[in-house]
């Protein structure tokens, strides 16, 4: 689904639209591509990665503080401040802080965006598969680096229970990329 697409389907440049699957399945790049299209056109919108919270130990459970920090104030038409994780010698710690200007639409990316809890406040949930787990791994090994190889692996097993679980896909439009 296009920049066109998404417009058609939300009938206005406001909302939320989720950009969620599995590891490897090209969610930034999608969600990077879908985001310049929007302002080139003219749109104001703002790009959120659930990768600047997420991290190995705590895969999904950091919701509570992407919300507190950048859902909730764009709900208010406020703007938003938060510490994307940095990771140095493999640890993640708060980075400087990031100031995210409000925009009428923004575009959230990442594993457990379009997560069943938050379903209600999206206006559009977007699924990308990309292929097999082997594909995806390598992927996201070419990505990370061959020394992240087996937390990649880990994250793939503790997806699939997360999505088997969630059901996520079923809540989703297809958005495989041209």
């Amino acid at each position: 689904m296009d920049a066109d697409g998404v417009l058609r389907h939300l009938g206005a440049a406001r909302g939320l639209v989720a950009i969620d699957g599995p590891s490897g399945a090209g969610k930034s790049t999608y969600a990077s591509g879908l985001v310049a299209d929007l302002r080139s056109a003219g749109h104001r919108v703002a790009l959120v990665r659930t990768d600047d919270y997420a991290t190995w130990e705590n895969p999904v459970a950091w919701w509570p503080r992407l919300l507190k920090e950048i859902i909730d104030p764009f709900a208010r038409g406020w703007d938003a401040r938060y510490r994307p994780l940095e990771w140095r010698d493999g640890v993640a710690r708060p980075g400087r802080e990031v100031r995210l200007s409000w925009a009428p639409l923004v575009v959230l990316e990442g594993v457990s965006s379009a997560r069943r809890s938050f379903a209600p406040r999206v206006s559009l949930p977007l699924w990308l598969d990309g292929g097999t787990d082997a594909v995806r791994l390598e992927r996201a090994v070419a990505r990370d680096g061959e020394s992240e190889r087996e937390h990649l692996r880990r994250w793939q097993e503790f997806e699939r229970g997360w999505f088997a679980v969630d059901r996520t896909r079923e809540r989703c439009v297809a958005a495989d990329p041209p």
